[in-house]
């Protein structure tokens, strides 16, 4: 038996890894044409009280950096990237977001850091209203202008169904990406999809393929299962139908990135990258350091892969709205961590 995938096919891109005091813009695909090189040591000048994020400007195909003051402009510039004057620094927002952690982690809102708008912007869903929107009402209010609140007529719910898909009893999932542990093969998907199947089938009523054997959520969302002797597991995905795109290595979400996304609902969509670590409060608990995308998801979408070329980048998690209308927002579980925390790798 075969598990196969539908996958994005490939898209031309420049990856960027930012961090607080060190900043870089890397390629990230093997077939990605060849994009400007920021060297790590021209950017180490810049501390959390310099830099307030990053995010890739992809209309000038150049990475934009968040600074406090006229020299953080001219490290910037000698690296390579361009300069924009922020409002507040990187530890700032952080501690904007350590008060709402602590005092507003309230089901049916989500926040994460967004650098084109020097703030965190806080969604809460409609099930957000009487005493919980005075409780977030509360909080934001008290943290000024660092925080600005979306309000969405949807829920922020899972993503899980009652992209190939994977079915165990009443659910259904999306297979993210086939792994290896200790030279044995098993696949990634969500762990809201694993915390409630224990053994997972191609079809409904068909076969195992493949059991589960670690699954964490809430906190972060990730599952591991093992597949079944027999089952192959390519680290591949189908490209239409048709095509293999290899994949290869995992690799960290950046802002601005264009991404797409598979699952067993919805098919290929594609979007952007608009926030990393973000923080989703689900009915079921917290979850934190997800991926935020612009790329619609509907249930039975959960756990299935988020793409950049042949780079594995994230597992969806959950999100708002749906693939018929603009303006969806959907959440995403880095690869990355999850293939830290298991022990697997790709391949």
């Amino acid at each position: 038996m075969k598990i196969r995938r539908v996958s994005v096919r490939a898209v031309p891109a420049v990856a960027a890894a930012a961090a607080l005091a060190v900043m870089t813009l890397v390629p990230q695909q093997a077939q990605a044409s060849p994009g400007p090189l920021v060297p790590t040591a021209a950017l180490a000048g810049l501390t959390a009280l310099t830099a307030a994020g990053s995010y890739y400007d992809e209309e000038t195909g150049r990475l934009v950096v968040n600074v406090l003051g006229r020299d953080a402009e001219e490290i910037v510039r000698a690296a390579g990237a361009l300069p924009r004057q922020a409002r507040f620094s990187q530890a700032r927002l952080d501690a904007t977001r350590r008060v709402l952690d602590d005092r507003a982690a309230i089901p049916g809102t989500a926040w994460v850091t967004d650098p084109r708008v020097d703030r965190v912007v806080v969604t809460a869903d409609s099930t957000v209203k009487g005493e919980r929107l005075a409780r977030l009402n509360e909080v934001t209010s008290k943290l000024g202008d660092t925080v600005t609140v979306r309000r969405i007529g949807t829920r922020l719910t899972r993503m899980i169904a009652g992209g190939d898909a994977i079915r165990g009893g009443s659910a259904r999932c999306s297979l993210g990406f086939n792994v290896v542990k200790d030279g044995q093969p098993y696949l990634l998907t969500a762990g809201h999809c694993g915390n409630v199947v224990a053994n997972w089938s191609a079809e409904k009523g068909g076969p195992v393929v493949a059991t589960t054997q670690t699954s964490v959520f809430p906190g972060h969302d990730y599952s591991l299962a093992k597949y079944m002797p027999g089952v192959e597991h390519p680290s591949a995905v189908t490209l239409n139908g048709r095509q293999a795109q290899p994949i290869t290595h995992a690799a960290p979400a950046y802002n601005g990135e264009s991404v797409r996304r598979s699952g067993s609902t919805t098919g290929v969509r594609g979007g952007r990258v608009t926030g990393v670590d973000a923080t989703v409060n689900y009915q079921e608990g917290q979850v934190t350091g997800l991926i935020e995308t612009t790329v619609c998801a509907e249930p039975g979408d959960s756990g299935g892969p988020l793409f950049d070329g042949d780079a594995a980048i994230g597992l969806t998690s959950g999100g708002s709205g749906d693939c018929k209308a603009p303006g969806a927002k959907t959440y995403y579980q880095p690869v990355p961590g999850a293939l830290a925390a298991t022990g697997a790798a790709i391949g």
